[in-house]
């Protein structure tokens, strides 16, 4: 293997994933040889028994999957045949990683041909390139476990395990290790993207973050661009920028051996409008004075998460570097702070653990309720009076008696101290990350919940349109949490287009990218880059 130490599956060089030529077709029989005895690519149609098991891997189940076939791929190669055919028959075609999309992008029923790389999971070290290789399918909690068993690094990318790599890191993906370590695409070398040109030929094209590279816009726009708009990415390559040497152990970041890792909790039960204003009121501010890259809360990530009263709790999780001195006094302090002068006391409970162990227990638990609708924003200050206010309304309005909430993600220290143009991610000034989502399961419930959500939002920001627009207090959407309402002019009466509230002044120089690798707007969903 070329001196490449690997895990999981054998990782293949760049020169191995040249076109295959002639269409893709079902393999009959399943195991038939291919060249080199690797897995053939697989074509699962609806008379299939696997066709609902793949069809219904989606994260929301508002929205299903109905494509003529399902191609199962395990190679550059593969996906490049099976583009060129759907292009040839002009089938729409997508791809799905992880399948943990908020909004109907990937589960669109105008997709004929459903490209599925979840099996394309190798993770190791390149040593031509100089970094580490990850392929699309992988999800983050094999990206975890393999670097930091391997070398004892890793890439500061998102809190849920079970998340494809592939579209998480084009979107510009972050984590708890971030206002540390910046965010996942502040690491990323190179990209290797299949693009469809002007004829409709499909190319494997890897492209780099060197200066004389000349595919480096496209690597540029896989930094947060956003998945399924520009190719079909079959593998990433991360080191750190300024990382010297051939030692790969020293080509990434260390995360920390063990965390202090809990959360704090402020009953519902007896929590006034103005002992809820005390605490949103605090969490801001303190985040407001300790979100600069030398601060000592670097280490920490937190997440206030503001729920309504059927949760019981207002909670704020917290995970922290426990190597650090006077780790457990700082924590301590903190949750001190936020919770000054609020004259309910919360309940606190915070854990030494283990970095990795602790890291792979993060796993989505919808417990039924597998329907959503949510929306995000970015926060260069804290909330306003008149933001704080229509929050605490929506979460304790007497009709809703659903499941909902806003969180508030610490963002900022190392994350802004990247320029707005190095990567496709404009947002690097902002202190807090935020999601809003109402989650339930019966569909009889939807429309009821869709209206909550679509309210507490456009309330929240009723005084630019209904909508984050980008001002001093506020700079846009982050595109790995989608929402297509963005684009009506119902709920965003802003006068900002949706292109700007989520890519800003980068959206120019990603449509002169989008018109050079998929001029023929192959890949596109509801809120793909359109060609310049």
């Amino acid at each position: 293997m070329d001196g490449m130490a690997v895990s999981r599956r054998g990782l293949l060089g760049t020169a191995a994933l040249t076109a295959v030529s002639g269409p893709l077709v079902a393999p009959a029989p399943a195991n038939a040889a291919v060249p080199g005895g690797a897995q053939p690519a697989v074509l699962v149609r609806p008379d299939d028994p696997r066709y609902a098991e793949l069809t219904t891997r989606g994260y929301n189940g508002r929205f299903a999957a109905t494509p003529d076939e399902v191609c199962l791929v395990y190679s550059a190669g593969h996906v490049e045949r099976a583009v060129a055919a759907a292009v040839h028959d002009g089938r729409r075609v997508t791809v799905r990683s992880g399948g943990h999309c908020f909004e109907g992008l990937v589960d669109d029923p105008a997709v004929r041909v459903l490209l599925d790389v979840s099996e394309m999971k190798a993770v190791g070290y390149d040593p031509r390139l100089r970094a580490f290789a990850v392929e699309a399918g992988a999800t983050l909690g094999e990206l975890y476990r393999a670097l930091y068993l391997g070398w004892g690094v890793t890439v500061p990318a998102g809190l849920c395990v079970e998340v494809g790599v592939g579209g998480h890191i084009a979107g510009g993906g972050y984590g708890p290790l971030s206002r540390r370590h910046g965010l996942s695409v502040d690491h990323l070398y190179a990209v290797e993207v299949v693009v469809v040109d002007g004829a409709g030929r499909a190319r494997t094209v890897l492209a780099t973050r060197e200066p004389d590279d000349p595919n480096r816009d496209l690597w540029w726009a896989h930094t947060g661009g956003g998945g399924g708009t520009f190719g079909v990415v079959t593998r990433y390559w991360f080191r750190t920028p300024g990382a010297t040497g051939a030692d790969p152990a020293r080509l990434l970041p260390r995360p920390p051996a063990r965390l202090l890792t809990g959360a704090a909790y402020w009953p519902w039960n007896g929590l006034t409008e103005a002992a809820f204003t005390r605490l949103v009121t605090n969490h801001g501010a303190w985040h407001a004075r300790n979100s600069g890259a030398d601060s000592p809360y670097a280490a920490m990530h937190s997440t206030l998460y503001l729920q309504t009263p059927t949760a019981e709790n207002i909670m704020l999780q917290i995970r922290m570097d426990a190597t650090v001195p006077d780790a457990r006094r700082l924590l301590d302090e903190y949750v001190a702070a936020v919770g000054a002068g609020v004259g309910v006391q919360p309940w606190v409970n915070v854990s030494d653990v283990l970095w990795m162990e602790n890291t792979l227990a993060q796993r989505n638990a919808n417990e039924g309720f597998d329907r959503s609708k949510s929306k995000g924003g970015y926060l260069r200050k804290p909330f306003t009076d008149a933001q704080v206010a229509a929050v605490y309304r929506a979460l304790t309005e007497p009709t809703f008696h659903g499941w909902g909430l806003v969180y508030l993600a610490s963002y900022g220290c190392r994350v802004n101290t990247v320029a707005a143009d190095a990567t496709a991610v404009p947002q690097r000034d902002s202190i807090f990350k935020t999601w809003y989502a109402a989650t339930w399961g019966d569909p009889a419930e939807d429309a009821l919940n869709l209206d909550w959500v679509r309210r507490f939002y456009r309330d929240v920001y009723a005084a630019t349109g209904g909508v984050p627009a980008p001002n001093d207090n506020q700079d846009g959407c982050f595109i790995n949490y989608p929402d297509v309402d963005v684009k009506d002019p119902a709920w965003n009466a802003s006068g900002v287009p949706w292109q700007r509230l989520y890519f800003k002044d980068n959206y120019p120089r990603l449509r002169r990218v989008k018109a050079r690798y998929d001029p023929g707007n192959v890949f596109r969903h509801a809120l793909s880059v359109e060609p310049g």
